[in-house]
């Protein structure tokens, strides 16, 4: 049976982005891009929400192929590490399912090929028929709203928390109602202030 595993990074004090919404006060390091390629590399199926799906499609396509960067030293050219590349590479390989209201995914979209957009309202429903479905992780990155949603109706396995050592003090908290987790795994590196935590959901509510 499939499971349905959640990703994201969240800072110290709990927000998933700043207070205009964007998660890039939170240190996305080498550390963070490994742990993303652990994750879809054995997964199965991509579920997205919109907003994490455009941002996504408007970037990770291309990665894979892109130029050598000029200056191989600087700090930008961790976009296209070979973990990087190799996470593009799986991202466009896999079959992408988003959550939206907003209708189709443009034609002249990367992964349109490859994606399959769902009502909200059908959410759930697609996701207990798909973890019946199949072996393989149904894989979660982003996408705050669309994963709270799921996990208040039981249908979240796992949480990987990469957590940044980051105080943001207001902004997007990453959980929208109350759950009780269970610790599986606590992880970091010695070239990373950040931790990984891997908890399974015991129970939430919405």
């Amino acid at each position: 049976m499939r499971r349905l595993i959640v990703n994201n990074i969240v800072s110290l004090d709990g927000y998933y982005a700043d207070a205009v919404g964007s998660p890039l006060a939170l240190n996305m390091d080498a550390m963070f891009d490994q742990a993303n390629l652990d994750s879809i590399s054995v997964a199965d199926v991509l579920l997205l929400g919109r907003d994490s799906f455009d941002g996504f499609s408007s970037h990770w396509p291309f990665v894979a192929e892109a130029p050598e960067p000029v200056d191989p030293d600087a700090p930008e050219a961790r976009v296209y590490s070979d973990v990087n590349r190799e996470t593009s590479r799986c991202y466009n390989a896999l079959p992408k399912v988003v959550v939206s209201d907003r209708g189709p995914v443009a034609d002249d979209n990367a992964w349109a090929g490859s994606t399959t957009v769902i009502p909200r309202d059908q959410a759930a429903r697609w996701v207990s028929e798909a973890k019946r479905s199949g072996d393989g992780d149904i894989v979660v990155f982003g996408s705050r709203r669309t994963w709270n949603a799921l996990m208040a109706k039981g249908l979240v396995d796992e949480l990987h928390l990469m957590v940044s050592p980051t105080v943001i003090g207001s902004g997007v908290p990453l959980f929208s109602a109350p759950a009780t987790l269970d610790l599986i795994d606590c992880r970091r590196e010695v070239d990373s202030p950040n931790v990984q935590l891997r908890y399974c959901v015991v129970s939430s509510s919405h």
